[in-house]
């Protein structure tokens, strides 16, 4: 059955691929970065990517549908980016060698997604103008400051560099809690950590059913501290992480 399951999940997703493809290399050059349709269209694509792998999504909270945010969320799956993007369309603060991914590393290029390649000397730097711009624009964008993947039950220490960008713009911040589930249980099956593929986790991921996920949109981080001052990168980093620690 697995095996079944997969295979036609498979030849639903791949259409969906090549689709997103042809978006990327066709339509996308003719259009502004802020345009409604490209915007649109990242979001209805992601939907139906969830909807074809068997994917159920859930929103809690109330996220910020318009204007600029940055939506800080724990990292779990490849499939993260995808998520997210499927309630509104944003540019993901992503480590490079995604880029190189087979598939996954194109579609999530294509989606929008700004990579770091945390071993070059001014990567955070030319990542906060990167930023920058999506603000002045009015997007959203998306960070993982865990800087990689966890099982989804505890979070590892936050990077605060990139949360310098929304406080300099005074821009919101709103932490997100992605919380997957198997069967209505909370699980880590569909994580993707350690020494695994990317092939066989999503083997695993396309071939099983009751596979959800709850997104959990948290209060924006308050735009003062207690002494009237404006919040450290470090202090926003903090409540972030403590906020959605809380949830997990």
């Amino acid at each position: 059955m697995n095996l079944l399951r997969f295979t036609v999940r498979l030849a639903l997703v791949l259409p969906l691929i090549l689709f997103a493809l042809l978006c990327v290399t066709l339509v996308y050059p003719w259009l502004p970065l802020d345009a409604r349709v490209r915007l649109w269209l990242n979001r209805t694509w992601a939907r139906l990517l969830l909807r074809a792998c068997g994917i159920r999504l859930a929103i809690r909270g109330e996220p910020r549908y318009k204007g600029a945010v940055l939506w800080v969320a724990n990292h779990v799956s490849w499939i993260d980016i995808f998520v997210v993007n499927a309630v509104r369309a944003t540019s993901f603060v992503a480590k490079a060698e995604i880029r190189s991914w087979p598939l996954v590393g194109w579609l999530a290029q294509g989606a929008g997604t700004l990579f770091i390649d945390r071993n070059q000397r001014h990567a955070v730097h030319d990542m906060g103008q990167a930023i920058h711009k999506c603000f002045e624009r009015g997007d959203a964008v998306g960070l993982f400051p865990e800087g990689t993947t966890s099982e989804g039950f505890a979070l590892r220490p936050f990077h605060a560099s990139l949360f310098e960008p929304a406080r300099q713009s005074g821009v919101a911040i709103q932490p997100v809690a992605m919380r997957f589930l198997h069967h209505g249980q909370r699980s880590g099956y569909a994580s993707f950590v350690g020494e695994e593929t990317l092939v066989a986790n999503m083997w695993r991921v396309l071939g099983t059913t009751g596979l959800a996920v709850e997104l959990v949109f948290l209060p924006v981080l308050p735009a003062q501290g207690e002494d009237g001052e404006p919040p450290t990168r470090l202090e926003l980093s903090r409540l972030a992480r403590d906020a959605i620690g809380g949830q997990l």
